[in-house]
């Protein structure tokens, strides 16, 4: 029974030396939260990209480090629960409250645990986010004036591709009517052409068209006068 209170009384005091040194390891951690949500609240464009990577660090070590200790202490209760129940240790109203207030004890410190690192986490997720934003409106209010500038000369370059498509266009349709024209050049040009031909072969032909137009042009000689004389007849008609 001797050594069953002694082993007891060694778990115990180790139990209570852990719980020291998490309770130190939790104000610690505690104390780093705080320092993340004042960071937070203060103007955020200041703090450096050291300072983030150095408080990451802190919190991934305090957490593992947490993490190891609450392990360690659940086994030294499951041992002084294991101790309280055996044969060779007789179990009092005493060893059972202590056994109990360890247990309340973890608890307590595991809700806390996970409480602060809740809130951490939700810190480092909301200033994530925030700087993410900050980020992006810097990058965008520095490249607003290049944008500016390159859609001034994206519409340029519009404005000039448009003005060679209206003189391309111009140009195609001046070709056409050019080939036009030279088309009915050349067609007036074999017109008069084939009539000559015919002319200096058929010379009768020849005559035989001056002939008609000479007539032609004395009848409508004849008619003129014929109607100049009607008219100088009426009118020297009408004076009597």
């Amino acid at each position: 029974m001797t050594s069953g209170t002694n082993n007891w009384e060694d778990l115990r005091k180790s139990t209570r030396k852990l719980e020291n040194e998490l309770d130190a390891k939790l104000i610690s951690f505690t104390k780093l939260g705080t320092n993340l949500g004042s960071r937070e609240q203060t103007s955020s464009d200041n703090v450096p990209l050291l300072g983030e990577v150095r408080s990451d660090q802190m919190f991934e070590t305090y957490t593992m480090e947490i993490d190891e200790y609450l392990f360690k202490l659940s086994d030294l209760i499951n041992k002084m629960d294991d101790l309280l129940h055996s044969q060779g240790v007789a179990t009092n109203a005493a060893q059972a409250h202590a056994l109990q207030r360890h247990r309340e004890i973890l608890r307590d410190y595991t809700h806390d645990f996970q409480k602060t690192k809740s809130n951490i986490q939700s810190c480092k997720d909301r200033e994530n986010l925030l700087g993410s934003v900050r980020r992006d409106i810097e990058a965008y209010k520095n490249s607003s004036g290049l944008t500016r500038r390159s859609e001034l000369f994206l519409k340029e370059n519009d404005h000039i591709r448009n003005s060679d498509r209206l003189v391309d266009e111009q140009i195609t349709i001046a070709m056409e009517v050019k080939h036009t024209l030279n088309s009915q050049r050349m067609a007036f040009k074999a017109i008069h052409s084939k009539m000559n031909t015919l002319l200096n072969r058929f010379p009768v032909i020849n005559s035989l068209v001056q002939r008609i137009n000479f007539r032609r042009r004395r009848d409508s000689i004849i008619i003129g006068l014929v109607i100049g004389s009607c008219l100088i007849l009426l009118l020297l008609y009408s004076w009597k």
